[in-house]
């Protein structure tokens, strides 16, 4: 059985990845946006590192690898 559907038009859906970066809101992306003052030093200036890291390079989410990197900018080594 075949029914007709109707469908809305793809104009009626904004598409959000067509709008100029300038024109996008800010967005904050902290991971640890709320819990700073509850860090030690050491935690806090790598909450901090990591959150730097995020913004310069527009992620929100980072790997492991991308973490290694941030520590070691930090001056940690094994």
């Amino acid at each position: 059985m075949s029914q007709d559907l109707e469908f809305e038009s793809p104009a009626a859906f904004p598409d959000r990845r067509a709008v100029p970066p300038a024109d996008r809101p800010v967005v904050e992306r902290r991971q640890f946006a709320d819990g700073l003052d509850l860090l030690s030093a050491e935690a806090r200036e790598l909450a901090v590192a990591v959150d730097n890291y995020k913004r310069a390079h527009r992620r929100r989410f980072i790997t492991h690898e991308e973490m290694v990197g941030v520590i070691k900018s930090l001056g940690y080594h094994k």
